[in-house]
């Protein structure tokens, strides 16, 4: 077989199997064969990479000719930097992986033919956004067969990238995209959060913000790239013709240093400064890299200069930043720095609830809903991605969803996310919240003012803590096991009747969680 791209008219129409299978081309059957030794192999390589490395530069590869009589086989990705970087990093794992899919004796990685190394980076003004699962700042440039509302006129005919298939062009939109599931109106809301959500969408609107740059600071998981993300799409709503740069820090680093290794600096600074919206995530990674930084700097004074805006996201605040020059961290927090807040059991609730509106055929009880709000509290990321989990596994083996099913399924997140809250803990917050002396815990007054802290306090340690209600009645001044089982089913009771009751409880777990 020669030539043979996965990709193009054989993956419109699969055959069916049987023996409209058997009636195929040997050439055309050596294709699907081979795209379906692809697919599991990217399977693989998505669980062992994991989902961003595997967008970023796995997914571009394109299958190329298989040659029977040397047994190499042509893989290719759209430059030559992506070519040389997956070569270095990822070839001898290829190679493995096609030698036991199909005993393959030659993987080659090269760059896509007729593809220039550093290729015209000049955007049809309304080209679609640059995410981190483009393969290379030069893929912008990528002409596409999707219409698209007043493009501009394409590069000359000289420059323009070779023909693909519909396949091809398909894979190629939902590679360099933002994407399109991130957006302000599937971000939820809650008091840690709104002071950024806000800001996000006023940069995102059609009138220039007051601030910039914008400055993103949340903890993994927590929002921050999904409102970079948001504010692309409304900035591409409200500005059609707009430029927009999508990228992490890493990947800035990356094609700094291809442009510096080619001489190619003029050419790299004019096109990043040709953008009207900057977006870049995980800005801590430029941490150390002095040139790098120099040149962010001085794109930063370019773009502000002309009006533009710049959004930049960490997992801290600019002033903790080590190792970046102070002029850079000057420019950073010179605009707004928003901090996303570790979300409360009420924004989880609220997230869980949302998520739940795509499943509507799935019943959920509300117990499920509080547990795993309560019980998953480090990050969103992972609270959404238990709910998936469960509703995933109930539909697969047709179990309802429940409170055991939770726990006997998310093991590995539950136990990743349980703080180990102590007894000793807990006494001292109730103590500090109620205003009693901590003695008080242990002794044998029974003043309503003493009572009803020290029953709270055997109640939260029941619910937040391993113990045993003899374990807990010893660390309460040597008490019977009754008392602690009479305290938790008093408060538990009192919190249905009682409005304050409940609401010191749900302010102590917010305390003891957070």
């Amino acid at each position: 077989m020669t030539g043979t791209t996965w990709g193009g008219r054989r993956a419109e129409a699969a055959p069916a199997k049987g023996k409209a299978a058997q009636a195929l081309p040997a050439d055309d059957q050596e294709a699907l064969d081979l795209a379906a030794d692809w697919a599991d192999i990217c399977q693989g390589l998505k669980k062992d990479l994991g989902q961003q490395l595997f967008n970023q530069w796995i997914r571009p590869i394109q299958l190329g000719a298989y040659n029977k009589d040397t047994g190499t086989l042509d893989l290719y990705l759209p430059t030559e930097f992506s070519a040389n970087w997956v070569s270095d990093r990822f070839a001898d794992r290829l190679s493995l992986a096609w030698k036991i899919a199909r005993d393959m004796r030659h993987v080659r990685i090269s760059a896509q033919p007729g593809r220039r190394a550093m290729p015209d980076l000049r955007l049809a003004r309304s080209a679609p956004s640059i995410s981190p699962a483009a393969p290379a700042l030069g893929a912008l440039s990528n002409d596409s067969d999707a219409p698209a509302p007043a493009r501009a006129p394409r590069a000359p005919a000289s420059r323009s990238m070779p023909t693909t298939t519909v396949a091809t062009d398909t894979l190629a939109l939902a590679s360099i995209g933002l994407d399109p599931s991130l957006t302000f109106t599937s971000f939820v809301t809650g008091t840690s959060n709104v002071l950024a959500f806000n800001a996000a969408q006023r940069m995102g609107a059609l009138e220039a913000p007051q601030f910039s740059p914008l400055y993103l600071k949340a903890a993994t998981g927590q929002g921050k790239t999904h409102l970079m993300h948001a504010i692309g799409h409304a900035f591409m709503a409200a500005h059609p013709n707009a430029r927009i740069f999508y990228c992490s820090a890493e990947r800035f680093m990356v094609e700094f240093v291809q442009a510096l290794r080619q001489n190619q600096m003029i050419e790299f600074k004019s096109r990043l400064r040709g953008f009207d919206l900057l977006l870049v995530d995980d800005i801590q990674f430029i941490i150390g890299k002095a040139s790098a930084q120099e040149e962010l700097l001085y794109t930063i004074d370019a773009l502000l200069a002309e009006g533009k805006r710049l959004v930049f996201a960490a997992d801290r605040s600019p002033q903790a930043l080590d190792g970046v020059e102070q002029r850079l961290l000057s420019r950073l927090s010179m605009g707004l720095v928003a901090d996303i807040q570790p979300a409360d059991i009420d924004l989880r609730r609220a997230v869980l609830n949302h998520r739940l509106a795509r499943f509507a055929s799935v019943q959920v009880p509300a117990d499920v809903i509080e547990f795993l709000a309560r019980t998953i509290n480090r990050n969103v990321r992972e609270l959404v991605g238990g709910l998936n989990k469960l509703i995933a596994y109930a539909q697969l083996t047709g179990q309802p969803v429940s409170l055991a099913l939770a726990e006997d399924q998310l093991t590995d997140i539950l136990s990743a996310n349980r703080k180990r809250i102590t007894i000793d803990e807990i006494q001292r917050t109730v103590c500090q919240f109620y205003r009693v002396d901590r003695t008080e815990m242990s002794s044998k007054r029974r003043a309503r003012a003493v009572v009803r802290p020290r029953q709270v306090a055997m109640y939260l340690s029941k619910v937040l803590t391993p113990r045993s209600y003899p374990e807990i009645g010893r660390k309460f001044g040597g008490r019977d096991h009754s008392t602690v089982i009479h305290a938790v089913r008093l408060i538990e009771d009192l919190r249905t009747r009682d409005a304050d009751i409940d609401g010191d409880v749900r302010s102590l777990l917010r305390q003891l969680e957070s």
